[in-house]
């Protein structure tokens, strides 16, 4: 049985404030086919938790030496 308080979904609103973004920024970016993967169910746009930390992973900028 799952633990309800583990969030392992973020709807639009919740990555765009995670990010300090605007929603429509996460539109965007999906008619683009860009930013992290989504889920689409009955109309709404989810993001797993796992694929956006695999998106920041792979934006980290390592400082040059």
């Amino acid at each position: 049985m799952s633990d309800n308080n583990h969030i392992t979904h973020l709807n639009q609103v919740h990555l765009a404030r995670r990010w300090s973004l605007s929603p429509r920024t996460l539109e965007r970016w999906r008619v683009q086919d860009t930013g992290p993967a989504y889920l689409k169910i009955g109309g709404r746009v989810l993001y797993r938790l796992a694929d956006i930390e695999a998106y920041e992973a792979s934006k980290k900028q390592e400082m040059a030496r």
